[in-house]
């Protein structure tokens, strides 16, 4: 008997131990940012470790008594960057992981020397005026390639190529351009000094954010991480969709979206959740494209759903002057009929195969996991209390790690099982310093590209060229910045995409009178569902790997699960109502005015119904398999539904009640033909 359970046990392992492996593999094939990291042991190592929770104690340090002068905070903010980034990240993938070479060290030396400088010699700079004397001109050099090389480590060269061409067009193409893209053209000296020596470029507002409160939810999301949370949240959605008949899909597209809102990788959060997620679905009779794109597609809406929502957010309050409390209030329901809509057509899916839930026997009991893991929910709770009764991010975050480690620690002493310990802990500060290195780097490089953009006023000219060519439509400007958003989403991480937009795009939807959070919003929907949109669609080939599958097939499945995420934007962007705020508002000095109650109530209940018929639409079913003649109608019914306007709304409840009906009267002759031929 014994033996049995042992051998059980020792197959169990295997498998942890092979999924395990196959997590890191595929992280390495598709994440840029943990792929391609050096993997480091011994002396050299353990000075790495040290760095990186210097890093992490520092940020905690100015988060508890406050920060230094912005430029002082985000200079040392870029030192450890800098210096980890060589560290960590090889030259390249075929390089050796093992060992650093002598040339990373002396870059890694350069980077603490030049951003070094900008805290030691502060009083000086600030004495120039904005002046560069020679000293400042090479350093400035220095520090702009250097960013732009540790960024290509980290996150990939393609954010690196447009700073480049950014900076090439504030020196050289400039001048040569003919119409709306002309300028002037900038010296060499004033390039270097605007980027280097003021708050406009390197050192901008995403470096400002990223070295606040970015660093300290990724750091929060570490210390969850060494608490159990992600074990957590798959025995809990279990618990609560295993038995659905959509079963482990339902699963996947719960779980991903509780990690996902805390975790800030598509491509992570998919191989992490997926490799448990996608087998069972396989299991109980998805296919295997279908299973890795519900993962994907999962995953990726973490980065729209809050708390969180990922470093943009953050960026987004900074640049809008929108308290971050107010963005993830408006965020909330677009998020979850995002995942409504995925929910709903994997619970159709399963409903056309005739798939069944697991046994009950199988699944976790709600209220055990909620008694043995229900504390971990408390630091999330904590910091949405804290978040809403006004406290900044940053104190916010900070005493929601405090809390995250005592509750741990107590819940380890309690169990005596040691699940969190001080090498817990360590390896928390170590994983949220090393977990940071590619989004300070990529908010560098995108400051550089927000430097030309107000160097060169080419913003204001970008909007200007969009409102043209779209002819002053609102559609059509929507839909050339939609295309931009995707285009652009491809190559770059979120929180570039984001700032790049921002800084060029936005001006452009606020010309034709889009209100200002619906703008923003707009902006990062399409840049995050660009990791599921072929043909660069990273998160999508991430499940598909898992799954087995083919990657273009899981990555076209992926779009049509995600079908709401391409649809809603333009509804907020006509009638904000769906992020609570009243129709015509003009937001000033981040003061919203929201609808009422009574308005808001009736565009949620006429959404959700609206998510169904896309849904239904989408999937071919709803009571039964749809005909043509039904189909075609619900997809127009869910426009008019989602579109927040009193004669939509009825049209769109006349066709879904007429599906309704007559899929209920043919399901009902199908039974009955079944019933008399058995």
């Amino acid at each position: 008997m014994s033996s049995n359970a042992n051998n059980k046990n020792e197959l169990l392992m295997t498998d942890a131990i092979e999924a395990e492996h196959h997590v890191e593999d595929l992280l390495e094939k598709f994440d840029k940012e943990e792929g391609n990291k050096r993997k480091l042991i011994g002396k050299v190592g353990l000075i790495i470790t040290l760095m990186a929770i210097a890093m992490s104690i520092f940020h905690l340090y100015t988060s508890a008594f406050g920060t230094l002068l912005a430029v002082k905070q985000r200079a040392l903010h870029l030192v450890f960057t800098v210096a980890l980034g060589f560290l960590i990240y090889p030259f390249s993938k075929k390089a050796s992981k093992n060992k650093i070479p002598f040339y990373d060290y002396i870059l890694c030396a350069l980077g603490v020397t030049v951003f070094g400088y900008l805290i030691i010699n502060f009083q000086g700079i600030v004495a120039k005026g904005g002046q560069a004397d020679s000293i400042d001109l090479i350093f400035g050099s220095l520090a702009i390639l250097l960013i732009l090389e540790v960024t290509r480590r980290s996150v990939g060269p393609e954010l690196p190529i447009v700073a480049i061409i950014f900076l090439i067009y504030a020196s050289k193409l400039g001048p040569n351009f003919p119409g709306l893209l002309a300028h002037r053209g900038y010296s060499f000296e004033r390039i270097i000094s605007h980027m280097y020596l003021t708050t406009e470029g390197i050192l901008g507002t995403p470096v400002g954010v990223s070295a606040t409160f970015v660093f300290m939810f990724i750091l929060f999301g570490a210390f969850l991480d060494k608490t159990g949370v992600g074990g957590f949240f798959i025995d809990l959605a279990y618990a609560l969709t295993g038995s659905l008949s959509s079963g482990p899909a339902m699963t996947a597209v719960v779980a991903s979206g509780f990690m996902g809102s805390i975790s800030g990788s598509s491509v992570a959060n998919t191989v992490t959740t997926g490799a448990f997620t996608i087998p069972l679905m396989k299991k109980v009779g998805y296919k295997p494209y279908f299973a890795g794109a519900v993962e994907a597609t999962a995953s990726t809406g973490g980065q729209i759903m809050p708390p969180v929502m990922g470093a943009a957010a953050f960026i987004m309050a900074e640049f809008t002057g929108i308290p971050y409390v107010k963005i993830i209030a408006s965020a909330a329901i677009p998020a979850i009929l995002y995942y409504m809509a995925v929910g709903t057509m994997v619970h159709l899916e399963a409903k056309k195969l005739g798939l069944k839930g697991l046994p009950k026997s199988e699944l976790p009991k709600l209220g055990s996991v909620m008694k043995s893991q229900g504390y971990l929910l408390i630091p999330l709770v904590t910091i949405v209390f804290f978040l809403i009764k006004g406290y900044t991010p940053l104190y916010s975050a900070f005493w929601s790690i405090i809390i995250s480690v005592v509750i741990a620690t107590i819940a380890s002493l309690i169990k005596k099982d040691g699940s969190f310990n001080v090498k817990a802990f360590i390896d928390a500060l170590e994983q949220g310093a090393k977990s940071s290195i590619s989004v300070a780097a990529a908010c560098a490089t995108a400051g550089i590209v927000v430097g030309v953009v107000t160097l060169t006023g080419l913003g204001l000219n970008i909007a200007n060229m969009i409102v043209t060519l779209a002819g002053g439509k609102l559609f059509l400007t929507l839909l050339f910045t939609m295309i931009a958003s995707i285009i652009l989403g491809m190559g770059l991480p979120t929180t570039a995409k984001y700032i790049v937009l921002a800084t060029m795009a936005v001006p452009a939807l606020t010309t034709l009178n889009v209100n200002l959070m619906a703008a923003h919003l707009f902006i990062l929907y399409f840049g995050v569902v660009a990791d599921i949109t072929p043909p660069v669609a990273l998160a999508a080939y991430a499940g598909s790997g898992i799954a087995g599958a083919n990657a273009m097939k899981t990555g076209f499945q992926a779009v049509k699960l995600a079908l709401a995420a391409f649809v809603v934007p333009y509804i907020f962007a006509y009638n904000p109502a769906l992020l609570l705020i009243k129709k015509g508002t003009i937001i000033e000095n981040g003061v919203i005015q929201y609808a009422t109650f009574l308005e808001i109530l009736p565009v949620i209940f006429t959404a959700i119904l609206g998510i169904i018929c896309l849904a239904s639409a989408v999937e071919n079913y709803l009571i039964t398999e749809s005909k043509f003649y039904e189909r075609i109608p619900m997809l127009g019914a869910s426009l008019a539904l989602l579109y927040p306007e009193m004669i939509s709304d009825i049209i769109g409840i006349v066709v879904l009640a007429f599906v309704i009906i007559s899929q209920t009267m043919r399901k009902k002759k199908l039974n009955k033909k079944a019933a008399s031929l058995a």
